[in-house]
């Protein structure tokens, strides 16, 4: 993904609300089914994780990244956001 690319993905996120949570059981292959179908749906993916969380957001990015196949956007705090086109329901023109 090149900068301005990431960039307007940012722009994008900054008006969206996580749509998924990670939470005490950190993740697992639920959380991953549900979040690959989030992203067939919106493409563009924020997610929060919570403070109970074993895990911290740093942490996770390359399993939730390696696991769906999606492209990292940006974290601030505890918040992460990644991509991945849609097969179907391409929203999002870069």
């Amino acid at each position: 993904m090149k900068g301005k690319e990431r960039a307007y993905l940012k722009s994008l996120a900054n008006n969206i609300d996580p749509l998924i949570q990670v939470g005490k059981n950190g993740v697992t292959e639920a959380f991953l089914i549900q979040l690959d179908k989030l992203l067939e749906d919106h493409e563009l993916v924020k997610i929060r994780v919570l403070k109970n969380s074993p895990v911290m957001a740093r942490e996770i990015v390359e399993e939730i990244l390696d696991k769906t196949g999606a492209e990292f956007v940006q974290q601030i705090g505890n918040k992460l956001t990644i991509y991945r086109e849609s097969q179907e329901k391409k929203k999002i023109e870069l």
